[in-house]
C-alpha cells in the first residue's frame, strides 16, 4: 500500500503503530471524560468476562510492569471498581474482579466505544476479516519458534 501523501510505500509497522496511537486517542478521550486512563480501561476490559484474573495475566494484557500495576489496581479497589480475592486452587496468588460498579462502567464505556468506532468507515465483514488478520498477525508473533521454523522450511524449499 503507498501512502498517497508521501507517494512512497507505507511499513506495515509505521501503519500498525500509527494506527494504534489514533485509536488510543480516540479511546482516551472518552475514558478522560469517565475519570480513567487507558491503563486503567485494560485491567477493566479484560475483569469484564466475570472470570477474575492473577496480576500476572493482568499485567501482561495491560502491558504495565508489576509495580505499576499494582497501584493501579489498589486505585481501581479504592475506587470500588474492581476488587481481590483469594485463589481457591492456590491460596499464595490473588485473583482480581470487577465489582459490580466495576461492570456499570465497563458497559457504560464499551457503548461509547462502539459508537466512537462505528463511525469508522469500515464495513462490518471489513472489520472481521481485520480482527482475523490481526489475530493470525498477533498468534505468529508471539510464537517463539516461528522465526527459526519460517527460515528452516524456507532452507527446506517447503514454504
Amino acid at each position: 500500500m503507498t501512502d498517497a501523501r508521501a507517494g512512497r510505500p507505507q511499513d506495515l509497522t509505521q501503519q500498525l503503530t500509527r494506527a494504534e496511537r489514533l485509536l488510543s486517542r480516540r479511546l482516551t478521550a472518552i475514558l478522560h471524560a469517565e475519570g480513567h486512563s487507558l491503563d486503567a480501561w485494560r485491567v477493566i476490559s479484560l475483569l469484564s468476562d466475570g472470570a477474575g484474573h492473577h496480576m500476572t495475566e493482568i499485567a501482561e494484557h495491560a502491558f504495565l510492569p508489576p509495580a505499576t500495576l499494582t497501584k493501579l489496581v489498589d486505585h481501581l479497589v479504592e475506587d470500588n471498581l474492581v476488587y481481590r480475592r483469594g485463589d481457591e486452587i492456590d491460596r499464595r496468588r490473588v485473583r482480581a474482579h470487577l465489582t459490580p460498579r466495576g461492570r456499570r462502567l465497563h458497559q457504560r464505556v464499551s457503548q461509547q466505544i462502539d459508537a466512537s468506532t462505528a463511525t469508522l468507515a469500515i464495513a462490518a465483514g471489513e472489520r472481521e476479516l481485520l480482527q482475523e488478520l490481526l489475530t493470525r498477525l498477533l498468534d505468529a508473533l508471539d510464537d517463539p519458534a516461528a522465526p527459526a521454523h519460517q527460515q528452516r522450511r524456507q532452507r527446506l524449499g517447503t514454504v
